[in-house]
C-alpha cells in the first residue's frame, strides 16, 4: 500500500536556544521542540521525571467531597462496591482500589458489568446488586459520567455514587455525592489526560494523606496505572509520563502478582516498555471482558499467591487465544466478502455483516481491515434481535460525526472522532451501508485515504551511534504524543548485501557516505526489487538496539523506502 510521508518542522529559534541551554544534538532539541518542550526547565522535567511533580489531588474538583465521604461511610460500617468497566483501564482502577481501601477497611467489594448481559459502563444489574447485598456507596472507576439516570435511580434506593472518570461529560451531570474527572468545565485540575485508573490513583493519594497512610499504600499500584495508560491510549505527556515512568520501572522491579504471572506466560526475557504492556499484558486482559467474564482480570490483579495468579493469567491466556482465533478467521471471511465484489472493493468505506461473527472482535477485525483497504470501516454482526458493531476511522476523518448523519437508520450509536459502536435493525442495513458510503464520499479528502507517516527529522547514517540511541532512549516512555521517533535518510544505497529473510522480511545493510549499517523491515519483502535497482533510496525508520554475543549496535527498524526523489 502506498503511504504518504510528512515531514515534521520545528522552530528555528526554539531549537537553537534549547541547544544552547542543554548542550547536546541539534536534532535531539529539535525532537524536544516538537514535543513542545522549549525551555531547560522544561527539558529537565521530560528527561527526569520526579514522582514529586504530581499535582496535589486536592486541586480536583470534588476531590474533599470524595474523600469524606469515604471516611463517614468507614466510619458508619457501611459497605462499598468498587464498580468499573470490563476493559484493561477498568480492570485496572478497579484492582486498585479494592485492595487499596480492603487495606483499611473489610466491608468492600467489587463489580465488573458482563459486557454482553449488561453493556459498558454502569449497568441497573449492578445497582441492584449492590442493593441486594445492602452496599449504600458505589465508587465508579472508568464509567459514570454520562450514567444520569442510573445514578437518580441508585439515589432513590439508597445508594450514593462517587464518579472517577476521564470521558468527556455532557452538559448534564449525574447527581453523584462527588465526580472526579478533570475534565469537567468547572474543574481547575491543570493536567486534564489522566486515564480512568489514574483518577482512581489520584483518590488514593488523597486518602492517604487524609489518613496518615504511608506513601507506599498507593505507589504500589503505579504499575496497574501504567498499564491502564499504555493500554488506554491517552497522552503520554505531563503527569501521564511521570505515572507511566515510574509504574514501568516497578514492571520492571517488583510487578504485583497478577502482572507476574502474565509476563512469565508470555516469556518475557528482557526490559518492559509501554509497548510490551500495550502487547502482551493489555490484549491478554480485553480478551477476557470480549470472549468471557472480565472479572477474573480483577482477581488476577488482586491475587498475592503466584501459583493462584498463574491459574487466572492462563485462564486469560487461553481467552486471548480465543480472541485471536476469532479474529483471523473473521477478518479472512471479511476480506474475502470484499474482494469477491468489485463495487465493494472501489467504494470510500467498508460495511461488512455476518450475523455469527464473535460481537467481542468486530472492533479488531474493523483496525485489521483498514491496514488491507485504507478507509472508514464498519464491521457488523447479530446481537439478540438486531445488528451491533464497532467502527473504526482512518487518521483525520471524523467518524463519528458520519455515523450520527446516518443517525436515522440506527437505533443506537456513541463513541468519538476515531471510534464508534452501533446497532440497527436488519432492515436498515442497506439503507446505512449506502447512506454511510454517500456522507464519508462528500466528506473524506483523497489524501486521507492513503495512510499517512509521520517523520519526525531527516538524519544522515553517520549520525546513528550507540550515544545519540542512548540520549534517544531517554525520552521513553513512547506513546501518543510522544511517540518514537521517525527519521528519514535520503539518497542510501544498497550494499548489495540485503537479503529477503523467511519469505516476507528484509534485512538491511545499506549505506550513506561511506558508512553502511544494518536494518530489518518486517514484511517489506514486496519492496526488495527497488534494493536491487543499485539507485539512491530513501528510507523512513526508527532506531533499535541490537545485542549480538554481549555486543551492542544500532540498528534501523524500518517503516518505508522508495527510489530518492
Amino acid at each position: 500500500m502506498q503511504k504518504r510521508w510528512k515531514l515534521l518542522q520545528a522552530n528555528n529559534d526554539t531549537v537553537t536556544a534549547l541547544q544552547n541551554e542543554l548542550k547536546i544534538n541539534r536534532l535531539l532539541c529539535k525532537l524536544l521542540a516538537q514535543r513542545g518542550l522549549n525551555t531547560f526547565e522544561e527539558a529537565k522535567h521530560f528527561f527526569r521525571p520526579q514522582l514529586s511533580d504530581l499535582h496535589s489531588p486536592w486541586l480536583m474538583k470534588d476531590m474533599h467531597k470524595a474523600v469524606e465521604r469515604i471516611i463517614s461511610a468507614i466510619n458508619n460500617k457501611e459497605k462499598i462496591l468498587v464498580f468499573g468497566d470490563y476493559d484493561v483501564d477498568g480492570t485496572t482502577s478497579v484492582a486498585a482500589m479494592f485492595q487499596f481501601l480492603k487495606s483499611i477497611y473489610s466491608k468492600v467489594d467489587f463489580y465488573i458489568p458482563h459486557r454482553y448481559k449488561e453493556g459498558y459502563g454502569i449497568s441497573k444489574i449492578g445497582i441492584d446488586f449492590a442493593k441486594e447485598n445492602e452496599i449504600t456507596l458505589i465508587i465508579s472507576l472508568d464509567c459514570g459520567i454520562k450514567s444520569v439516570e442510573l445514578i437518580d435511580y441508585a439515589q432513590s434506593i439508597g445508594i450514593d455514587f462517587i464518579v472517577c472518570d476521564h470521558h468527556l461529560p455532557d452538559s448534564v451531570l449525574p447527581n453523584a455525592v462527588a465526580i472526579l474527572n478533570a475534565k469537567q468545565q468547572d474543574c481547575t485540575y491543570p493536567y486534564k489526560e489522566l486515564c480512568g485508573c489514574g483518577v482512581g490513583f489520584k483518590l488514593m493519594q488523597a486518602l492517604t494523606e487524609t489518613l496518615q497512610l504511608n506513601e507506599d499504600s498507593y505507589l504500589q499500584y503505579l504499575d496497574l496505572v501504567a498499564t491502564a495508560i499504555a493500554a488506554d491510549i491517552v497522552p503520554i505527556t505531563g503527569e501521564n509520563r511521570i505515572l507511566a515512568f515510574y509504574g514501568l520501572k516497578k514492571v520492571n522491579d517488583n510487578p504485583s502478582t497478577g502482572i507476574k504471572a502474565l509476563m512469565h506466560l508470555a516469556g518475557v526475557q528482557k526490559e518492559m516498555y509501554i509497548t510490551n504492556l500495550v502487547f502482551i499484558i493489555a490484549p491478554r486482559v480485553n480478551a477476557a471482558g470480549r470472549m468471557d467474564d472480565a472479572k477474573k482480570a480483577v482477581q488476577l490483579f488482586i491475587e498475592k499467591d503466584f501459583t493462584q495468579a498463574l491459574e487466572f493469567a492462563k485462564m486469560l491466556h487461553s481467552d486471548n487465544s480465543d480472541r485471536k482465533e476469532a479474529d483471523a478467521t473473521i477478518t479472512e471471511e471479511a476480506l474475502s466478502i470484499i474482494e469477491s465484489d468489485e463495487e465493494l472493493v472501489r467504494k470510500k468505506t467498508t460495511v461488512v455483516y455476518q450475523p455469527h461473527w464473535h460481537k467481542g472482535v468486530v472492533g479488531i477485525v474493523a483496525s485489521r481491515l483498514i491496514e488491507t483497504y485504507y478507509r472508514p470501516t464498519v464491521v457488523l454482526t447479530k446481537s439478540g434481535e438486531v445488528i451491533a458493531g464497532s467502527a473504526r476511522s482512518v487518521a483525520g476523518f471524523n467518524l463519528y460525526e458520519a455515523i450520527h448523519a446516518c443517525r436515522e437508520h440506527l437505533l443506537g450509536y456513541g463513541g468519538h472522532f476515531a471510534a464508534a459502536g452501533l446497532t440497527l435493525a436488519e432492515e436498515n442495513l442497506e439503507a446505512f451501508t449506502n447512506a454511510f458510503e454517500k456522507v464519508v464520499t462528500e466528506q473524506i479528502t483523497p489524501e486521507l485515504l492513503i495512510p499517512e507517516i509521520i517523520i519526525d527529522a531527516e538524519i544522515t547514517i553517520p549520525e546513528i551511534n550507540l550515544n545519540f540511541y542512548n540520549i534517544l532512549s531517554q525520552m521513553e516512555p513512547f506513546g501518543p504524543e510522544n511517540m518514537r521517533p521517525v527519521f528519514i535518510a535520503k539518497k542510501v544505497y544498497d550494499t548489495g548485501f540485503s537479503k529477503i529473510v523467511k519469505e516476507q522480511h528484509i534485512r538491511f545493510v545499506i549505506q550513506q557516505n561511506k558508512q553502511s549499517i544494518t536494518g530489518i523491515g518486517f514484511n517489506m519483502a514486496n519492496k526488495f526489487h527497488l534494493l536491487q535497482m543499485n539507485a539512491p533510496l530513501d528510507i523512513v525508520f526508527t532506531l533499535d538496539l541490537n545485542e549480538w554475543n554481549g555486543e551492542k549496535s544500532v540498528q534501523l527498524k524500518m517503516i518505508d523506502l522508495r527510489l530518492a526523489g
